[in-house]
């Protein structure tokens, strides 16, 4: 029995949010993202989870994807930037920048944003870059 492209998707954000380890997930999202390509969501999910893992160099390739397909996405963007950052790459601030003028316009995503930087301190309490892009985000 194969699992429709949705379906997998679904259930392995289930399995996110209920606390299985990110190893086991990014073959799932890895899966999702090689059988529907055009995905942004995927894209996003499978950056964060390599971020998550200390995957860098990974998480910056499947998040570069997901903002070249979704460049109106905040938490693609929010991911690149980590990447970035995480990797010595130039040119983060134009994304940081962007995700302020995004959650701006529209409150829903920044408590979405806002949410998923607590996740990410949660499950990797000493993650540096994200408490500095945290800083950057929510700057008052």
């Amino acid at each position: 029995m194969t699992n429709t492209i949705e379906s997998l998707f679904d259930t392995g954000l289930e399995r996110y949010k209920a606390g299985e380890a990110v190893e086991t997930l990014i073959p799932v999202f890895k899966e999702v993202c090689d059988r529907s390509p055009k995905t942004s969501s995927a894209w996003i999910c499978l950056a964060w989870l390599y971020l998550l893992d200390n995957k860098p160099n990974l998480a910056y390739k499947a998040a570069d994807k997901a903002v070249k397909l979704n460049p109106q996405d905040p938490q693609a963007r929010i991911n690149l930037a980590l990447a970035m950052l995480e990797t010595g790459k130039k040119g983060l601030r134009e994304h940081i920048d962007f995700v302020k003028q995004l959650i701006f316009v529209n409150p829903e995503w920044r408590d979405e944003i806002k949410n998923s930087i607590e996740d990410g301190l949660s499950r990797k309490p000493d993650w540096q870059s994200l408490a500095k892009v945290k800083n950057w985000v929510f700057e008052e």
